[in-house]
């Protein structure tokens, strides 16, 4: 068990590199934006699940084999830059619709939870970071390696899920009163898609 005030060391570091500006709320941000705050919650949920995953993977030492095979790094980074650029090409090809209308299109709750784990899983730095981090605030004296790890992993998520729902929050804010004009939904649906892109590119040259 992790004593309590590492716990809260711990919770205050998740707390502030969640806050720093990077891929994951900045797609968050995108998402609640064109698509409404509960969007960005479900997407949020995602990519703090994906940390599940990533926990695990560097409890059971798997992040070594990305910190170490060039190969399996680059697959794992182009398989993720590839789906954004997916995305964007969803983004590019969607029409400008008002969002509040009667055939206001939607998202099935599944897809948007899928697009945050998805995203969140295909970045291999999120694997190797984690290895890098939660080590140091692991002890052998105060019980199974494992558990902590998960225990670390746990506030983790919770971390996230403050953070990048405050973010959802205030951007599907924001964005609700936009999107009720088409020509609006079609320019946000560009941008949308610029960041995928940019994102993409960010992840395909990223270096361990």
């Amino acid at each position: 068990m992790i004593p309590i005030d590492i716990a809260i060391l711990f919770m205050g570091a998740a707390i502030a590199l969640a806050a720093v500006p990077g891929p994951d709320n900045i797609f968050v941000m995108t998402q609640s934006a064109l698509y409404g705050r509960m969007s960005g919650l479900v997407v949020t949920l995602g990519l703090a699940s994906g940390l599940i995953v990533h926990t695990t993977a560097a409890a059971l030492g798997v992040a070594v084999i990305f910190q170490t095979s060039q190969t399996a790094f680059a697959a794992l980074k182009y398989a993720g830059a590839a789906y954004l650029v997916y995305l964007a090409w969803k983004a590019f090809s969607a029409a400008g619709t008002a969002l509040d209308g009667v055939d206001a299109p939607e998202i099935p709750t599944r897809k948007l939870y899928l697009r945050g784990l998805i995203m969140n899983i295909a970045n291999p730095k999120v694997t190797i970071f984690m290895l890098a981090f939660l080590p140091q605030f692991v002890d052998p004296l105060n019980g199974s390696l494992i558990g902590q790890f998960y225990q670390l992993g746990a506030l983790m998520f919770l971390a996230t899920v403050v953070v990048f729902g405050a973010v959802a929050l205030a951007a599907g804010t924001l964005g609700s009163w936009l999107r009720g004009s088409p020509s609006v939904q079609l320019w946000m649906n560009r941008v949308s898609g610029v960041i995928f892109v940019a994102l993409a590119f960010k992840l395909a040259t990223a270096e361990r």
